[in-house]
């Protein structure tokens, strides 16, 4: 297809980008340590780290890895929420020649155990928060070094040690756990200053991280990130983003606020890899449900970009405390991850003077692959156009371009999309067409301008907060319950979450509880994967091989359902 969307690109905005200008992301992070050495890189809790002490720490940390002997391309975990420990450990991490495994920190064990040996982890970095969760399943993964830190650690003085007795003792944060061999985040720093970290060749199409996702179907698979994808995508973002900052900021310091969680993608590339690119400010901020204490510390700064998803935003605005804040320094509000509501578009726009912008992506595609103009003033309903040297094409069935205006899969193409998914070549291969297109498994139409709108989704996926839940991976483990027959789940609308899991179950045991099922998933799930409604049903409907209808389960109306 023609590039239609070019012509609706704003003026300045390139066509293509060069994603070889850089031979790594390890190159792009030294360049900016040594720039910007002077500006602060980033701030927690009022600790604020300047570029020149990322690039020391890192340096310290990462020899300390490479002390342990692990060889080019292995593969480290990291276990953290947004605390100062992440970036060190991200540049550390590259910067040894390692790849970087990404983990939701409230990963029950059953889900930890499953990422770290899928991606085959040597070593981990975890906050002692979670570190329980690590101790139930290490006997059981390939986890040979463990490094623990903890909330005040980086603190400093009498501050930290306020921090981390407080979050101990006081907020009871910090579950008992047992990992001898474990050593202290500032003890590896401290040994890792009198070692060397060695050099490493690494090439554009190194691994650099394994974003773990379920994809298009069920089964969590690390998207397999090169350098050359994540440098790709941040070169696109720069360019995508200059109309919105170019004049307004001219030589100021960029301010980005990054409360989206750095072990997700969108955040990873927004705040931690942009953001050093350019040499900005993130404010990190560990818990932002805490909405009263997110406004306090947005009140500290003149912020400039915060990306979000809808139930954040929505979440923010109606916040009494809010709209007392200063915007006249925000420029983008990047709106991704899920749908951006119109009626919380339109609020935010009263109280900010901004629009949200919405944009599109995957974990397999680092993650931007479209985006609403950054110099927008007007919500569009629409996930926007591709942005540099990225082709969209809509497909049918068979793999076919349809018309325009038509509806089809989504094909993402350009230098951003994953290698394939680890070690699974089987599964790459179902997403990945001859030339080069990646599947999303997202229905939507293309415009005439080149806007592109989801419609639909392919797939049963169900998206919480801007996670994707995948209901395969949810009835298997709800299966296993021995007073569990059947089930399935589905996505159903909520307020806060855009969509929220509905489990239904066909009881072996008539006397199941719903308390006692919520139960058992608090126990298996993360929060966002946990279903909030339980249904029990006599039966649940199939097609005449026995397959269960989740389509005829979402289609019901009310008075359609067969309670047990």
């Amino acid at each position: 297809m023609e590039k239609i969307w070019l012509k609706s690109y704003p003026p300045g905005v390139p066509a293509e980008i060069d994603p070889d200008q850089y031979r790594s992301l390890v190159q792009l992070m030294e360049e900016s340590f040594h720039k910007y050495a002077d500006r602060n890189a980033y701030v927690c809790m009022d600790k604020f780290l300047t570029y020149a002490e990322l690039d020391a720490y890192s340096k310290r940390l990462g020899a300390w890895l490479q002390s342990r002997g692990m060889k080019k391309g292995a593969r480290v975990a990291v276990m953290m929420p947004n605390v100062l420990q992440y970036p060190v450990a991200i540049a550390a991490v590259l910067r040894a020649g390692y790849t970087v495994v990404n983990v939701n920190p409230l990963y029950t064990p059953r889900e930890l155990e499953h990422q770290l040996n899928d991606s085959g982890s040597e070593a981990i970095i975890v906050l002692e928060n979670f570190a329980t969760t690590l101790e139930q399943v290490l006997g059981r993964t390939p986890v040979k070094h463990i490094v623990v830190a903890s909330m005040g650690e980086m603190l400093g003085g009498a501050k930290g040690m306020l921090v981390n007795f407080v979050v101990r003792n006081v907020k009871k944060m910090v579950p008992a756990f047992s990992l001898p061999n474990a050593v202290r985040f500032k003890d590896a720093l401290k040994q890792g200053g009198g070692m060397k970290l060695t050099p490493v060749e690494l090439s554009l199409t190194d691994a650099a991280f394994l974003q773990y996702t379920g994809g298009t179907t069920g089964v969590s698979k690390g998207a397999t990130l090169s350098h050359r994808n994540v440098i790709a995508n941040v070169l696109q973002s720069e360019a995508w983003s200059a109309p919105a900052l170019k004049e307004a900021l001219g030589s100021q310091q960029l301010i980005i606020i990054a409360a989206l969680p750095l072990y997700h993608i969108f955040a990873l590339t927004a705040c931690a890899m942009w953001g050093t690119r350019v040499g900005a400010l993130n404010v990190l901020i560990p818990n932002p449900r805490d909405i009263g204490g997110f406004i306090k510390e947005l009140a500290k700064y003149k912020f400039n970009m915060l990306p979000a998803v809808n139930t954040l935003y929505n979440a923010l605005v109606n916040h009494p405390a809010f709209a007392s804040l200063d915007f006249s320094g925000l420029k983008i509000a990047n709106g991704g991850g899920m749908a951006v509501q119109q009626a919380v578009n339109d609020k935010w726009l009263r109280v900010t003077g901004v629009s949200i912008i919405e944009g599109y992506g995957l974990s397999e595609t680092s993650p931007v692959a479209t985006c609403n103009r950054a110099d927008s003033t007007e919500f569009s309903a629409t996930i926007g156009l591709p942005v540099p040297s990225t082709d969209i094409a809509i497909l049918d069935d068979n793999g076919v371009e349809v018309a325009l205006g038509e509806p089809g899969e989504i094909a993402i193409r350009g230098p951003q999309v994953m290698a394939g998914y680890w070690n699974r070549p089987d599964e790459t291969a179902k997403v990945m067409t001859p030339d080069g297109y990646f599947k999303s498994g997202d229905v939507g139409v293309m415009d005439a301008r080149g806007y592109v709108k989801i419609v639909d989704r392919k797939k049963d996926m169900i998206l919480v907060s801007g996670f994707n839940v995948y209901p395969n991976e949810l009835e298997g483990v709800i299966a296993a319950h021995p007073g569990v027959l059947e089930c399935a789940c589905i996505g159903v609308p909520d307020e806060y979450s855009g969509e929220a899991v509905k489990l239904f179950v066909v009881r072996k045991d008539p006397t199941l509880t719903t308390e006692a099922l919520m139960a058992y998933c608090k126990e298996q799930f993360t929060g966002y994967k946990k279903p909030k409604y339980i249904e029990f049903r006599e039966e649940l409907p199939k097609t005449n091989v026995g397959k269960i209808l989740r389509r005829v389960l979402r289609d019901e109306k009310p008075g359609d359902k067969k309670a047990a």
